[in-house]
């Protein structure tokens, strides 16, 4: 009994021996390969400045993908059919996408923002009708700080699927500000003394040059524009104060307010 068992024993070694030979060699030589490949990956990311959250994530799921197709590569030595296994996986993969197509659809936009980069960390935007500045761009959300410092969390789905205004990308912006002056008063005049406020603010850029001309005639006002070139960090500050410069205008009765108006100081763009 103990001869047959051993003869048996020796048959299946000789038969397959080899193959789970084999199919260890796979295995260890396939994790060395996927190991290589995901180096190769990280590196070549590296070099192209791709943020450091993708190059994680694609890392990780190269080698995930390598290393599956390798165990199917071990089990088809040893003999056993891997076409049910294939079936299986894709038949797994399709219920996993479609239960998570809202999370793939974050996924797949958050990767286009942190390949092409829209807007940076630390950069005031405006995206669905809300803005603030960027505080952290993951893979499915990206996280805002309003201005009165509510932390907003937005889909990536909504971002990258709407218009994003990206107030700090260029180095300077236009300061658009109106104001409503009586017809009686002298536009030469009015013209004069915007232009001294102008000149009297150093946070207001030479090049390009300011400029001031009527932005609407109404039936109690004229509106005029007052549009100075500033660098980006200081359009609030220079706004607000050339605001409050013809305000004093005003108070100093060189100038009228019109009395019809209710807003006679007002900032065409909001950041």
């Amino acid at each position: 009994m103990l001869e047959r068992i051993l003869s048996r024993s020796q048959e299946l070694v000789a038969l397959y021996g080899l193959n789970v030979v084999a199919a260890l060699l796979i295995l260890l030589l396939g994790r060395w390969a996927a190991k290589i490949v995901r180096k190769l990956i990280e590196n070549v990311m590296v070099k192209t400045k791709v943020d450091t959250i993708l190059i994680s994530f694609v890392a990780s799921l190269s080698y995930v993908a390598l290393m599956a197709f390798v165990v199917l590569a071990a089990l088809g030595q040893l003999g056993i059919q891997t076409t049910s296994f294939i079936a299986i996986l894709g038949a797994a993969g399709l219920a996993v996408g479609l239960a998570l197509q809202g999370s793939l659809s974050n996924f797949a936009a958050g990767v286009l923002m942190i390949v092409f980069k829209p807007f940076k960390v630390g950069e005031f935007i405006e995206v669905g009708g809300t803005g603030g500045i960027v505080e952290k761009i993951e893979i499915f959300t990206t996280t805002l700080k309003s201005p009165d410092n509510k932390t907003i969390i937005i889909p990536n789905s909504k971002v990258g699927g709407g218009n994003i205004v990206n107030y700090s990308s260029e180095p300077i912006r236009l300061v658009d500000v109106q104001v409503a002056f009586n017809y009686k008063d002298d536009f030469a005049k009015i013209e004069s003394l915007l232009q001294e406020i102008l000149d009297g603010n150093e946070r207001i850029l030479k090049a390009p040059a300011p400029a001031i001309g009527i932005a609407k005639l109404t039936e109690t006002s004229v509106r005029i524009a007052v549009r100075p070139w500033v660098k980006t960090a200081d359009y609030d500050a220079v706004a607000g104060r050339i605001l409050r410069k013809v305000k004093e205008l005003f108070d100093s009765k060189k100038v009228m307010p019109p009395l019809g108006d209710q807003v006679v100081l007002f900032e065409k763009q909001e950041a």
